[in-house]
């Protein structure tokens, strides 16, 4: 793994995030981000499998979808409700159907901020607009999450730094 070291920094019973410094500028970091078919590169989790169609780069509003896995394959939906080039994006993820907004609602947010020595990378998980009926499982899962974010920051470092 790379020498920089992701720690959490903020914790409450609906968000979790992790950071750590990455030696490379913001702009070879974002383009990771942006691009839903490099997402299974620095996933962490090992869930995702990949992008699905012909995905674009992502911009505010920007709608993609993913194949993903947990024991079973399943797909989610997910839509960038937060967007500024090269330091932040945010995407809602909800199941693809009309059942959809009854498992899902979590936000995925990147900030990035260029420091000494490269970027700062923070990822949080934010499930306050999860839905009511997945919220409490989804919750038992904050501890994995935040291992799964660290391994996440250290693929980013590994690709952006070969």
């Amino acid at each position: 793994m790379g020498h920089g070291y992701a720690a959490a920094v903020t914790e409450s019973k609906d968000v979790v995030s992790v950071e750590r410094v990455v030696s490379a500028p913001p702009e070879q970091i974002f383009a990771y981000l942006v691009d839903p078919a490099k997402h299974r590169e620095i996933d962490g989790s090992g869930t995702v499998r990949g992008a699905k169609g012909e995905p674009q780069r992502l911009e505010l509003g920007s709608q993609f979808g993913m194949s993903m896995k947990m024991g079973l394959p399943y797909s989610m939906v997910s839509t960038v409700i937060e967007y500024e080039p090269d330091r932040r994006i945010a995407w809602r993820t909800t199941g693809p159907t009309a059942l959809g907004r009854y498992v899902g609602g979590r936000v995925w947010r990147y900030e990035l901020e260029p420091v000494e020595g490269g970027t700062r990378v923070r990822e949080s998980w934010d499930i306050t607009g999860e839905s009511f009926f997945t919220r409490p499982l989804v919750r038992q899962a904050a501890g994995k999450t935040r291992r799964n974010m660290a391994d996440t920051l250290d693929r980013i470092e590994q690709l952006v730094t070969s």
